[in-house]
Formats: structure tokens, C-alpha cells, sequence
């Protein structure tokens, strides 16, 4: 019963929380199941099934893809969000965003161009089919 126990926590790591700390700089790409915060600086792409939170501080300079996302840092790169993206007032946003759902609060900058509507994503991979007529904002 003990080994029934670890062997099913063991392969549950999508309650996974991903941080990487203020002054943290990384270099490369982050692939993972779980929920990512960064409030450092990252120059890669990530792509994670879970909820992306970049902090005030944080910057991205590559492409994210995940299925929430939650942005008051920058980013320079394609945000390609399967369900609701929000953009806080501190947020700045240099690229293209593909969305389900968007929300912008009061002073967050944003350019580039934006996909929204019914958007099927296969967050492992890299095809992304918009249908049901997508709206660009």
C-alpha cells in the first residue's frame, strides 16, 4: 500500500509551482507540466500546460505558451495563451498575442497584433488552428 502511495504522488507533477526568483537571469527554454512564476529574467521560450505568472519585475524575451497566463512584467516574443490571458497595468507587451480570452487593465502597453475567438492548441506542440472566425483587435 506504501509503494501504491509514492509511486501515484510521484508521477502527479502537474501541482508543480516553477519560480524563478528577482535577480535570477536564465538562459534557455522551459518546458514543463506544471504552473511557472518568474520574476527574474528569462531569454528562451516556455511552454507549459499549466498558469504562467510573470511578476512586475519580471522580463521574457521568447515566445510562451500555456493555458493561463497572468503578465505585469515584459515581454518581448508571441504570447500563444489557450484560454484567458490578463494583462496588468504594469504589463508591456512587444509581439503578437493568440488568445481565447483577453483582459487589459489601464496603463499596460501593448504592440503587436491580436488573434482572439474559439483557438484549439496543442500546448505540447506547434500547430494552432483558430476557428469559428477569429477576431483581430
Amino acid at each position: 500500500m506504501l509503494g501504491k502511495s509514492l509511486s501515484k504522488d510521484s508521477s502527479n507533477n502537474n501541482g508543480s509551482v516553477n519560480l524563478i526568483g528577482a535577480g535570477t537571469q536564465i538562459t534557455g527554454d522551459i518546458n514543463c507540466a506544471g504552473d511557472v512564476r518568474i520574476d527574474g529574467t528569462l531569454t528562451g521560450n516556455i511552454i507549459t500546460s499549466g498558469k504562467f505568472v510573470l511578476g512586475p519585475q519580471g522580463l521574457v524575451e521568447g515566445n510562451v505558451t500555456c493555458s493561463n497566463a497572468d503578465i505585469s512584467g515584459e515581454i518581448k516574443g508571441v504570447l500563444k495563451i489557450n484560454e484567458l490571458l490578463q494583462l496588468k497595468a504594469s504589463a508591456k507587451i512587444k509581439g503578437d498575442i493568440i488568445t481565447a480570452k483577453l483582459s487589459i487593465e489601464s496603463g499596460a502597453v501593448f504592440n503587436g497584433t491580436c488573434n482572439m475567438g474559439a483557438v484549439v492548441k496543442n500546448i505540447a506542440g506547434n500547430n494552432n488552428t483558430v476557428v469559428n472566425g477569429a477576431k483581430t483587435a
